[in-house]
């Protein structure tokens, strides 16, 4: 791991956010060290010895080391597992967005044939796409007028691989599948990844948290503008 000032390329402890030459040290199977960070003096990452459940709840509680452990010392730009999630975290993240435009349309869909069946999932698909890029483009622009990253391509990917992933929280539509909820269920998960997405934002840049507030809810606020005209079209 080099460069200590990307963001994404290097460990970090999850109590300061300071860059960390390494986690632990390993002296054979099942037989770690944990290590100290030299600038807060305490254990730089302790979810390594957690169990999966815990770092889980503690991200649903949106605790900001929580958070640090998942974007900087587990995932980061150059490794394999970074490459695998961020590949099925985008193929999710627009489904399940394809899922809510359909969930909240349901009553004007038609499916009673294969064309109108096609015709349908192919608006719904473009919608979400639309929606997911007008999105990006508020958040990416918003960025750039708080923070001047000057173009930083690799910045860019690091901001939207952290509000991707951390949008996790959308998986929870999937339980309308299986339970009748009321349509007020979309807008608890969309509070639930709007919060979400804050915490991301300020671990990943290390900017104020007002400023991330700002952005998510101006770029969330225009997501659902989008949502409603998308609606009247379909």
């Amino acid at each position: 791991m080099e460069g200590k000032n990307d963001a994404a390329a290097v460990p970090r402890c999850v109590g300061c956010g300071s860059p960390v030459q390494r986690l632990y040290v390993q002296y054979s199977p099942g037989n770690i060290r944990l290590m100290k960070c030299d600038n807060c003096k305490s254990v730089a990452d302790p979810y390594i010895e957690c169990e999966f459940m815990i770092i889980l709840i503690d991200l649903i509680l949106h605790k900001v080391e929580a958070y640090r452990h998942l974007l900087f010392n587990i995932l980061y730009l150059d490794s394999d597992a970074y490459k695998g999630v961020l590949q099925s975290s985008v193929l999710a993240y627009i489904f399940l967005d394809a899922y809510k435009i359909s969930f909240l349309n349901t009553a004007t869909l038609d499916f009673n044939s294969l064309l109108s069946a096609i015709w349908c999932c192919t608006k719904i698909l473009t919608g979400a796409l639309v929606e997911n890029f007008l999105f990006m483009l508020f958040i990416l622009v918003g960025l750039e007028f708080v923070l001047n990253l000057s173009y930083n391509i690799k910045r860019y990917r690091e901001v939207m691989s952290a509000i991707i992933i951390s949008s996790y929280l959308k998986l929870f539509l999937l339980s309308t599948i299986v339970w009748e909820f009321p349509l007020s269920v979309i807008h608890i998960v969309n509070v639930f990844v709007l919060s979400s997405n804050i915490v991301a934002l300020r671990v990943i840049t290390q900017s104020k948290i007002s400023w991330c507030v700002g952005i998510c809810c101006l770029a969330h606020g225009a997501k659902i503008l989008i949502d409603h005209w998308l609606l009247e079209l379909l």
